[in-house]
């Protein structure tokens, strides 16, 4: 507030003296002339003071307080991307016990191999006649009796009874 009024009085002072300094020469002039410059000379003031006071509701309109609108986001489509799934061999047959068939260097060279070589050695071992169980690559009993009869009908159970002797017996039949 305090420097509009400062404004005011400002523009009111430099439109006096204006108004001072012009009828200096106009003494010769007459009555007439000289009212009509006070006239001019206060229809300055008057105008400054609209126009001031014109700026000053201008500017208190601008500064009133507008509410923010709220504006729903918009929906962001996001594809689903596909991953492959990564391949997993499946668990090895590993029995509880540390003992009997599965301690032996058959079914330890045997659990070596891969799951699909495994499957395929049970494979030749039915196709040969001597395993009548489930092709599913695991070690167990009858494996293991298929293994030692057609080992010991071709070269002997003695070379499956130590790791380097199975795994050439496992790579004849995988051959």
């Amino acid at each position: 507030m305090l420097p509009t009024i400062r404004k005011t009085a400002t523009a009111a002072i430099a439109a006096l003296s204006l108004a001072a300094a012009l009828p200096a020469p106009a003494h010769a002039w007459g009555e007439k002339e000289q009212n009509a410059l006070a006239a001019l000379a206060v229809a300055g003031v008057v105008g400054t003071l609209i126009y001031k006071d014109q700026q000053r509701k201008r500017a208190s309109v601008s500064r009133q307080y507008v509410a923010p609108r709220y504006q729903e986001p918009a929906p962001v489509y996001r594809a689903p991307v596909y991953q492959e799934p990564a391949y997993r061999e499946p668990a090895r047959y590993q029995p509880e016990q540390s003992s009997g068939i599965y301690a032996t260097a058959a079914a330890r060279a045997f659990n070596s191999y891969t799951h699909e070589e495994r499957r395929r050695i049970q494979s030749r071992l039915a196709g040969a006649g001597y395993y009548q169980g489930g092709i599913d690559g695991a070690f167990g009993p009858m494996t293991y009796r298929a293994i030692m009869a057609i080992a010991g009908d071709s070269t002997g159970t003695d070379q499956v009874s130590t790791m380097r002797g199975a795994f050439e017996f496992y790579d004849t039949l995988l051959g």
